[in-house]
């Protein structure tokens, strides 16, 4: 392990147990300055964005990625009214969950308390450098951030303003703490610092997360990509399903929460597939599909096999045919990354069946897969999206950011 992150993990780590001592209204306080610094700051934030922007059109990145890392007054705004929002939720460090009286007298409760120290590793988001530190401080943790060097200059800012905005609350400004240099092998040194980081959250692309989760020595909570379907049943408003799926296609292509994969009953298929396509046109989204989907236009390029299981986080969409509700199921749980998964129908009944059998952290009826999200789920933010089952699934908010200890009251009781 490198010196340099050797340091920084023992900052965090002292920084953690005075922030696992302050009270709900100095964390309110604290979010509530730093909300108010970023917007008094965006000017600044903005500038430095803006020098990463300009790096990734020079190095010819993606457009949708491009969107993922740029920034706005709105987006800035977004920030500020997330770490709102959180220091007005309720504070789930201290909760006494349980209280039991056992035969010998022992009260014997469970009780949340902060995780300690959290890492996060992510990719071109400068967001979640504001989200992460809210969420991470109002449950009492100290956070480690390593985001891309496509961010750096962004993340700085953010991070110097939060920075500034505790220390005028005399809180620990390694309360959170960037790690600046952005080579590999501070990833590498990151995720053997099992003695001073309590758990490794990573967010990005799949190989950074099977990278993380196959090497690190410290506990991972997996965030997984977004290969998200949307199935359009025999008994779907089919205009419905055009706005939909329009809408968790283009809405934002560069995240995980985006639809990339269309499952389509081939009882509506003649009639869903011109008005899909209308909708996707305008937006210059190229299908994908079967060997029956391009059987209806010219305009569906032939898919392969690796396009069912992909994240396209661009102007592309696979889709795929089927001739009855078991057959989608089995495709979506073949291909699904556990994300976001949606129906269209107007039968209660499939709808249930979908809900019930299609194994995703979040399965929805009737809705776009885009409110997959800490924001839309009334978390304030979130740290990722968990698409593992152990500990948290979904997005992550205040409740995943803790763990619990056992508190036992005797009277002088000995065990015989």
């Amino acid at each position: 392990m490198g010196e340099y992150m050797e340091i920084i993990g023992r900052r965090a780590k002292e920084a953690s147990k005075r922030l696992a001592r302050l009270g709900q209204e100095e964390k309110k306080r604290g979010l509530l300055i730093v909300a108010e610094e970023l917007r008094r700051k965006t000017d600044y934030i903005l500038q430095e964005n803006h020098r990463d922007v300009e790096a990734a059109k020079e190095r010819g990145m993606k457009r949708s990625l491009i969107d993922r890392l740029e920034l706005n007054e709105q987006r800035i705004n977004d920030m500020a009214v997330g770490l709102e929002q959180i220091a007005a939720l309720e504070d789930p460090v201290g909760d006494v969950l349980s209280m039991k009286t056992r035969p010998n007298g022992l009260q014997i409760g469970k009780k949340r308390v902060p995780l300690g120290v959290v890492g996060i590793i992510y990719e071109s988001r400068p967001n979640v450098t504001a989200d992460a530190f809210g969420l991470c401080f109002k449950t009492g943790n100290a956070t480690i951030l390593r985001g891309g060097s496509d961010a750096i200059f962004s993340n700085k800012a953010i991070v110097s303003v939060i920075k500034e905005s505790l220390c005028k609350r005399k809180i620990p400004q390694d309360s959170v703490i960037l790690v600046e240099d952005t080579s590999r092998e501070m990833v590498r040194d990151m995720m053997q610092l099992r003695e001073y980081i309590d758990v490794l959250i990573p967010r990005g692309g799949a190989g950074l997360i099977a990278n993380v989760v196959e090497n690190s020595s410290v506990p991972v909570i997996e965030t997984g990509t977004g290969n998200c379907h949307i199935y359009v049943d025999e008994y779907a408003n089919l205009n419905m399903a055009a706005e939909i799926i329009e809408n968790a296609k283009t809405q934002r292509m560069g995240v995980c929460n985006a639809c990339e994969s269309l499952v389509i009953h081939s009882a509506v298929a003649e009639q869903a597939i011109p008005l899909i396509l209308a909708r996707l046109k305008e937006h210059r989204v190229e299908i994908r599909g079967d060997e029956r989907a391009c059987g209806y236009t010219s305009e569906i390029v032939p898919a392969t096999e690796e396009d069912w299981g992909k994240e396209y986080l661009d102007a592309v969409i696979s889709m795929k045919i089927v001739d009855s509700m078991q057959e989608a199921i089995e495709h979506i749980n073949r291909y699904n990354t556990g994300h976001s998964e949606a129906i269209i129908t107007e039968n209660y009944r499939n709808a249930l069946r979908f809900q019930e059998e299609v194994d995703a952290a979040a399965v929805y009826v009737n809705a776009s897969t885009r409110f997959t999200d800490g924001f839309e789920f009334g978390f304030g933010a979130e740290i990722g999206i968990s698409t593992q089952k152990l500990h948290a699934r979904g997005p992550m908010g205040l409740e995943a950011l803790t763990t619990t200890k056992y508190i036992i009251f005797g009277n002088g009781q000995i065990r015989m």
